[in-house]
């Protein structure tokens, strides 16, 4: 299976995934970001988010949301980490994150 194979499977099945973290956790770590930090919550999610948008899109292509975009603010801080990482490898990494927590 080549790599871009491998990786639309990934996509799909993480598209499936239904395993997410509870409530609690995520208003833990919006209010740890808030506090100038991602936390560890939610860290697989945004990780899986970062190297999606690098392996479709690329660099990090639009500004970064407002204070009051929490959400959006951790998402983009995700994708704006792997600045400068291939396309290719961002694939290879979304696959292997993909596998770790059991989606593939």
């Amino acid at each position: 299976m080549s790599l871009e194979e491998k990786f639309k499977s990934a996509c799909d099945q993480i598209r499936k995934f239904t395993k997410k973290p509870p409530d609690s956790d995520m208003l833990e770590v919006y209010s740890l970001y808030k506090q100038a930090t991602v936390g560890n919550c939610n860290i697989d999610l945004l990780e899986l988010y970062g190297l999606f948008k690098q392996a479709t899109v690329g660099d990090v292509n639009t500004n970064k949301p407002g204070l009051t975009d929490l959400k959006g603010k951790a998402k983009w801080d995700a994708w704006s980490s792997r600045k400068g990482l291939s396309q290719d490898a961002a694939k290879e990494q979304y696959i292997a994150k993909a596998t770790a927590l059991g989606a593939l």
